[in-house]
């Protein structure tokens, strides 16, 4: 059972216990971790095109910010699929608190869709390291967007967003580093949970929240 559910997607509880026991088994300094982390679950959005402009739209937002824009923008006709957005008035888009330099990345997403350069099914199929590359060759898209979409759209299991923040102190502080890590540092230090560092990055988003709670750790 658990060969099967590895080689698939991390979008389930199952999955994702599975994947949890694998890292916990690979690397024993997650333990405590993951016993002050608590309970957490998969998070998952729809693929595709809406997913990538959901991506985009929160993008360095409050939650509470980032919903509200994503429904006065979901809002609009045929803007959740690629031909619709193309259509739409870029003041109208801005008018639901897009900025404008996400308006050009989510413009672009949308030619490339257009265009047959960007097909989401076939990018759910090949390997992380080549996803994220063919991703970032749109302009705007950079290689955070591309883990966290592929991650949360594609459920890929062994994505590690070395450049978020939350991970970076997270990490540095459940490891007792010196300094946080940077985000070429976090990168080396995530090989070692590999193919299983989507689940990581769950536990340590989560561990997070917790020590910023009790701790008042800040953003």
């Amino acid at each position: 059972m658990s060969a099967v559910t590895l080689t698939g997607r991390l979008d389930s509880a199952e999955s994702l216990a599975v994947h949890l026991k694998a890292l916990l088994r690979r690397d024993r300094r997650l333990h405590p971790v993951h016993e002050r982390a608590g309970h957490f679950e998969v998070r998952t959005t729809t693929p595709g095109f809406f997913g990538m402009a959901r991506i985009i739209c929160g993008q360095q937002l409050s939650v509470a910010s980032a919903r509200a824009i994503w429904t006065r923008f979901a809002a609009l006709k045929g803007a959740q699929e690629p031909r619709g957005f193309l259509k739409l008035d870029q003041a109208l888009v801005l008018g639901t608190g897009f900025s404008r330099a996400k308006y050009r990345t989510v413009r672009a997403v949308a030619e490339a869709v257009v265009a047959g350069t960007l097909d989401f099914d076939e990018l759910d199929k090949l390997p992380a390291a080549e996803a994220i590359e063919k991703l970032i060759e749109i302009n705007g898209v950079g290689p955070w967007t591309a883990e966290i979409y592929l991650m949360f759209c594609a459920g890929h299991p062994d994505i590690f967003p070395a450049g978020d923040l939350a991970l970076r102190k997270a990490v540095g502080h459940a490891l007792g580093l010196a300094e946080m890590p940077t985000s070429k540092d976090l990168s080396v230090i995530a090989e070692t949970w590999s193919p299983h560092r989507a689940a990581a990055a769950l536990l340590f988003w989560r561990y997070f929240a917790v020590i910023r709670e009790q701790e008042g750790i800040a953003i």
